[in-house]
């Protein structure tokens, strides 16, 4: 509490206070999710996509390479995305996409045209209006899951494709529990050979029509289930003007039934109760640093740079059955009791991301470290580059201050100073095979 009124102030002194400043009351009104959208591999004003997320959730949407650009109009689906740098790039990527008509799969025939006249990106509420199929689209998260609207037209081939990419994916339909479940394997590195990201996408309305593709031409006729490249799945029902459609959609790293679990998050409540309690987790995590007796501008870039700085590391572990924290591990493919965070580089974040955390959210740092710990149980070294393992693209030890720091400060439960600084020694005497 000290350290947070100290923050306050001096913050308050940097943008040009009053003697008695008015604080802004809902700091999250102020985040623009858009900043350093307009983004290309050749020039970069952020690399950013429009994070919709909880804080340091372990699952954001949109996201995956450049897929999202602010000079771009068209939407292909709603991806949940773990990408922490369109340079790292993705992992355990998959989409959904709501359509008018069914029979169109494939990126392209799905696609639509969009104007950001009719899109709200907020972090904890997207919405945009799909003009190509007359359909609204909202999403709202939690952790681990989300909560999705869509507002459709009258048609009789109204639906939703899920998409589980290529690289290796499974679906399958579940008309009984109105529900598609299935896994992708899609990475771009970091993960041992065994590594799935299983999904549920479980709808409120039954379906009329079931196909699955074995990749976005190929419809097996009459199956429920693919295993191959390129899982795809289109449910699709009949709608009147109007109708709103839920759909409910968690992931976990660990297991099917894990997955179910995690749905959990979302199930029971309405839309508007996801949106609001993710909504209310913002207002509480941005309005640890209170702002006052700035201009409008001033408000935006603040709590807009603390939004990003509030996203990453991200979760990696999970709450099991009893609630207690479990993880599935990108260094050794078990499963184990503990946290785990993951998608940071530590390269510059040593300077400024992690002593913030240690400032102003220290419990989450305390998480952080214990997850550090339980790498260094599972292999050599410390990460240097986690996404969500080892990643081969960062020399020298700068994951060592990140420790030295939060223990120096009293952050790092005392049960894990020797594991981590065992592992740091290790890491001056020995080279990472990768």
């Amino acid at each position: 509490m000290k350290q947070t009124a100290t923050l306050a102030l001096l913050i308050t002194i940097l943008i040009g206070c009053t003697d008695k400043p008015d604080y802004i009351e809902n700091p999250e009104e102020y985040v623009s999710t858009l900043v350093g959208t307009l983004s290309r591999h050749s020039y970069s004003t952020g690399n950013t996509y429009p994070a919709t997320s909880t804080p340091w959730g372990m699952n954001f949407w949109m996201g995956d390479g450049w897929a999202y650009r602010y000079d771009q109009n068209w939407i292909r689906g709603f991806k949940q995305t773990h990408q922490p740098s369109p340079w790292i790039n993705d992992y355990g990527q998959f989409a959904i996409m709501p359509v008018r008509d069914a029979a169109a799969v494939d990126q392209d025939s799905r696609a639509s045209w969009f104007s950001h006249k009719s899109e709200t990106a907020r972090p904890y509420y997207y919405q945009v209006y799909l003009a190509d199929h007359d359909i609204n689209a909202e999403l709202a998260p939690s952790d681990r899951a989300a909560a999705f609207r869509f507002t459709y037209p009258e048609s009789e081939t109204s639906g939703v494709i899920i998409d589980a990419y290529d690289q290796g994916s499974y679906i399958k339909v579940l008309p009984q529990q109105q529900a598609v479940v299935g896994y992708t394997t899609k990475n771009s590195g970091g993960v041992p050979d065994n590594f799935r990201n299983w999904f549920v996408v479980k709808f409120d309305k039954p379906f009329e029509d079931i196909r699955v593709y074995d990749g976005p031409s190929k419809h097996l006729k009459g199956k429920l289930e693919i295993e191959g490249d390129h899982a795809l799945a289109a449910v699709s029902f009949t709608t009147k003007k109007g109708e709103k459609v839920g759909v409910r959609v968690a992931s976990s790293f660990i297991s099917l039934s894990q997955a179910f679990l995690n749905l959990e998050e979302v199930n029971g409540r309405t839309f508007v109760e996801v949106k609001t309690a993710a909504k209310e987790r913002w207002n509480e995590i941005l309005g640890r640093i209170q702002v006052g007796g700035g201009s409008e501008e001033q408000y935006r870039t603040f709590y807009s740079c603390l939004y990003r700085a509030t996203l990453f590391p991200r979760k990696f572990y999970e709450i099991d059955i009893e609630g207690n924290p479990i993880h599935y591990s990108p260094y050794d493919g078990q499963v184990h009791g503990g946290y785990m965070y993951t998608d940071t580089g530590f390269w510059d974040t040593f300077r400024a991301l992690f002593p913030l955390l240690n400032l102003v959210y220290p419990s989450v740092n305390a998480e952080i470290q214990q997850g550090l710990a339980n790498i260094a149980r599972e292999n050599k070294f410390l990460p240097e580059w986690s996404s969500p393992g080892h990643r081969g693209c960062m020399v020298g030890n700068n994951s060592a201050s990140v420790v030295a720091d939060a223990i120096l400060k009293g952050i790092t439960p005392e049960a894990d100073w020797q594991t981590l600084y065992d592992c740091i020694v290790y890491g001056t005497e020995n080279v990472h095979p990768t």
